[in-house]
């Protein structure tokens, strides 16, 4: 088998960390996610995902796969309503939602990511007629001409609006709602607390700070009017699906406390 040299860092090392903890995860028989394609990546990645600050990043598996599963629920339901979609995940990483979720036949799907990280993608997952890679930042306009408007649209960013800045937000969010005529919009975000703290703390990631925090729907809504927001849920809220009783128990107590609650949330807005 094949390996491929990863040799990410700054905020690309954060890619690595959350396939790692998918692929961990999809080992349990009690799989939330059962992300099986992580696991296969891992395997075919030349890097060490045993170091010591890999291995110290393990414990957040649970927080990754239940926001990658909330938002897989969202996106199923999408598309369950609009089988004809186009699908643009952008920062997309090293995920495989793609070829996770059971996709309508209609579904053309665009993941983007940085030139660096859409080559070693390419080398990982194949290319075909309803899904297409796009290397590019975000933050850059371009990339969306490649883009088809004919059709509603559901994006996807998971992991990447909190390390954009406020006004790179707003650019990107008035360019997709100016772009396409309906779609939704489902993400992650961290409250204002947290980014401050986590910038505050030495990344074991590399040198990078987060940019926008989000303290509740309404400020995407200021940010872009077209977008409404529809529901929001904090992700240790879902620890009744953990399986491991350390974690649940844990997740349990945090969620009493707003504070703790509400540090992670996933967002879901239409237009």
């Amino acid at each position: 088998m094949d390996t491929h040299k990863v040799d990410f860092t700054g905020v690309k090392w954060t890619l690595l960390v959350t396939l790692y903890l998918r692929a961990l995860e999809s080992r349990s028989k009690d799989s939330i996610l059962a992300d099986h394609a992580a696991a296969e990546m891992v395997r075919r990645i030349d890097y060490d995902f045993g170091s010591l600050k890999m291995r110290m990043a393990a414990g957040d598996r649970y927080l990754v796969v239940l926001r990658a599963k909330q938002l897989d629920l969202w996106a199923t339901d999408f598309l369950s309503r609009h089988p004809d979609a186009t699908v643009l995940q952008l920062g997309c990483g090293l995920d495989s939602r793609a070829s996770r979720l059971d996709l309508p036949a209609g579904v053309h799907w665009f993941d983007l990511d940085y030139p660096d990280v859409i080559d070693l993608r390419r080398q990982l997952y194949p290319e075909h007629d309803r899904y297409r890679m796009i290397g590019s930042s975000v933050t850059d306009p371009a990339w969306l001409d490649e883009i088809p408007t004919e059709r509603p649209v559901l994006v996807i960013a998971e992991g990447l609006l909190m390390y954009l800045t406020e006004n790179d937000v707003r650019r990107l969010l008035k360019r997709l709602t100016d772009r396409f005529p309906t779609g939704a919009l489902i993400f992650d975000g961290l409250s204002p607390w947290v980014v401050r703290v986590s910038n505050m703390l030495p990344s074991p990631y590399g040198s990078f700070n987060m940019g926008w925090p989000i303290r509740d729907g309404r400020d995407v809504e200021r940010l872009d009017p077209r977008l409404r927001h529809v529901v929001d849920t904090a992700v240790i809220s879902q620890f009744p699906k953990v399986p491991v009783r350390t974690y649940r128990v844990l997740y349990q107590l945090l969620s009493r406390i707003p504070a703790m609650r509400n540090a992670i949330r996933v967002f879901r807005f239409e237009f």
